[in-house]
């Protein structure tokens, strides 16, 4: 199981550590930590160093109730830090988390490996066809409505096999358009109760029917720290638990903050398969 970055073949048969970096000043953990360039370059020499094979990079806060951002801010934020990072780090792949294509385009014309999409091109109706044009990998994730209805969203008869389904018709899609490397999101915390994203969680080899490398994104979201009674900042132990349990479940990527006790996960899990 491959995808093709850049001409570069990622072998996803061992999975693969993506390390979040967020340039909005509002993102539920590491909003506006970066007060300089020089720390964000840090940063992103940290996680390569600790074994990221894949840094996401987003500009529009995919929080519940997250303030609305512009096409304009959001390119005026993250073009900046895309030549920044592949500046210093030229090999770096870099993802872009963003459902609008202009988005998409301008940051893969500037270097971006893949585009990562909330939406899975239901909030911007070019996003599929920019993606095939551009030929890079596409990760879709499944969510609801938008960043700010998406948790009145909830009611499903059956989330699992209703999310089989959405996945399939976009898949079909994608493919009818040439796109070859797809990625799958189930959207852990999006448009889901923290009921839900356990049952999705519990259900989580079922997605392996797509034959498609499977992305999990559970860092210190609410979905931890809230059954603990705890916050974002103490939710990294249960993040790991969490990693180790979709390890176990086919995922093939795993999208986190802390990229070095993602990558013992991985090590670990690599000792037992």
């Amino acid at each position: 199981m491959t995808i093709n970055c850049k001409g570069e073949l990622i072998d996803l048969s061992t999975p693969k550590v993506m390390g979040i970096l967020n340039v909005t000043p509002n993102s539920f953990f590491d909003g506006g930590k970066y007060k300089n360039e020089g720390e964000l370059l840090t940063r992103v020499e940290t996680m390569l160093n600790e074994g990221a094979a894949f840094i996401d990079i987003g500009a529009y806060s995919s929080k519940p109730n997250a303030e609305f951002v512009s096409e304009e801010e959001e390119i005026s934020r993250i073009i900046p830090m895309v030549g920044l990072i592949l500046k210093k780090f030229p090999e770096t792949l870099l993802s872009i988390d963003t459902f609008r294509s202009e988005v998409a385009k301008v940051c893969i014309e500037n270097g971006a490996a893949i585009i990562n999409d909330i939406s899975a091109g239901n909030l911007d109706d070019k996003m599929l066809e920019t993606i095939a044009k551009y030929n890079v990998p596409y990760v879709m994730m499944h969510m609801r409505g938008n960043p700010q209805t998406m948790q009145t969203m909830t009611d499903y008869d059956d989330i699992v096999k209703e999310m089989l389904f959405h996945f399939s018709e976009k898949v079909n899609k994608a493919r009818s358009l040439g796109i070859n490397d797809l990625i799958i999101d189930p959207g852990f915390g999006f448009a889901k109760t923290i009921e839900q994203n356990y049952e999705v969680l519990q259900n989580l080899e079922l997605f392996q029917m797509l034959e498609l490398p499977l992305l999990v994104g559970f860092s210190r979201k609410s979905m931890i720290y809230k059954p603990l009674h705890s916050n974002a900042e103490e939710a990294l132990n249960g993040t790991t638990v969490l990693n180790t349990i979709a390890l176990t479940k086919g995922a093939k990527i795993l999208r986190v903050h802390d990229v070095k006790e993602a990558m013992e996960c991985v090590t670990l899990y690599n000792k037992i398969n």
